[in-house]
């Protein structure tokens, strides 16, 4: 039996991890004033890939089971190849506040994804809890007003639910990584793939490199490198290995929150009223969903 406190890090490594991933919407917008998306993702990639040398002497101990490669390069694929792709896209397009409230949706996938691939339980609240919230995640975009940040806001949102698509697909991949591999080590992996994936797109015609390095949008570059690609997904993998992955999943509800507040703070980002109650909608579907699941699970444990 564990200790009360045995949780205590894990769940102050998710908040973390929640906190430093809202930022990461601010601090894409900021950067893509300035550079190019594949510039941005690239540069965050480079960094942590660099950052991550320090520790490859202890990576060198480490020896991957040969049936393990496919699932650890599913890992990297999903994220960060595909789920940066989609964020970039989606940030283009749509409001950091909206792109993060539809991350709500993601531990309801996560909990999909779970009956699916692992034979947990899904309940029917758990299925009315997701159509609540996609309803609320298509009314938020539907309400949504193209402005000068968010030219197309019903496109960006639905490349950013691709990108939570993506993001459940890593966390499944990783939740099965994390009681045979360090979480740092994951994360370096993951760090690593991403920089050699998105290094061909440097050189396309439509992606312009920076003649020159800009202050702010440069500083943004090195935060998602090092705070983002590093702590955040250390903290949420380290949390991954401690505990279930529904249970992790539900912390992502905190994203929007830290986002909305530095959206507005930084670029006076603000909802309507019917987008508040769009939002009010995920956020009622997901805790529907989640507190049935949590019930269901403790019924299932007998």
């Amino acid at each position: 039996m564990k200790a009360p406190n045995s949780q205590f890090l894990p769940v102050l490594c998710l908040v973390l991890a929640m906190f430093l991933w809202g930022s990461s919407f601010i601090a894409l917008k900021v950067a893509f004033v300035d550079y190019h998306p594949m510039v941005v993702i690239f540069g965050r990639m480079a960094v942590a890939s660099l950052a991550f040398l320090f520790f490859l002497p202890r990576f060198r101990k480490i020896r991957i089971r040969r049936q393990d490669w496919k699932l650890m390069g599913l890992m990297a694929l999903s994220e960060p190849c595909l789920y940066f792709i989609f964020e970039a896209h989606a940030l283009k397009n749509t409001t950091a506040s909206q792109a993060s409230v539809i991350t709500t949706m993601l531990p309801l996938l996560i909990s999909v994804a779970s009956a699916l691939f692992l034979a947990e339980k899904f309940s029917l609240q758990n299925l009315l809890g997701l159509l609540l919230a996609m309803a609320g995640g298509i009314a938020l975009s539907l309400g949504a007003t193209a402005t000068e940040h968010a030219p197309d806001p019903l496109l960006g949102n639905f490349y950013e639910f691709l990108a939570m698509v993506c993001a459940t697909v890593y966390t499944i991949s990783v939740k099965s990584l994390t009681s045979r591999y360090p979480a740092l080590f994951l994360t370096a992996v993951q760090a690593w793939v991403g920089a050699i994936f998105f290094t061909p797109f440097l050189a396309l015609p439509q992606v312009p490199l920076p003649e020159s390095l800009l202050l702010i949008p440069t500083v943004a570059i090195v935060y998602l490198g090092l705070a983002i690609t590093i702590m955040a997904y250390g903290c949420y993998n380290f949390a991954l290995s401690s505990m279930e992955a529904g249970k992790a999943s539900i912390y992502v509800n905190l994203i929007p929150l830290f986002t909305m507040l530095l959206g507005w703070l930084i670029f006076r980002e603000s909802f309507t009223s019917f987008q508040y109650l769009a939002a009010l909608f995920i956020f009622f579907g997901v805790g529907l969903s989640q507190r049935f699941w949590g019930l269901g699970a403790k019924k299932m444990r007998g």
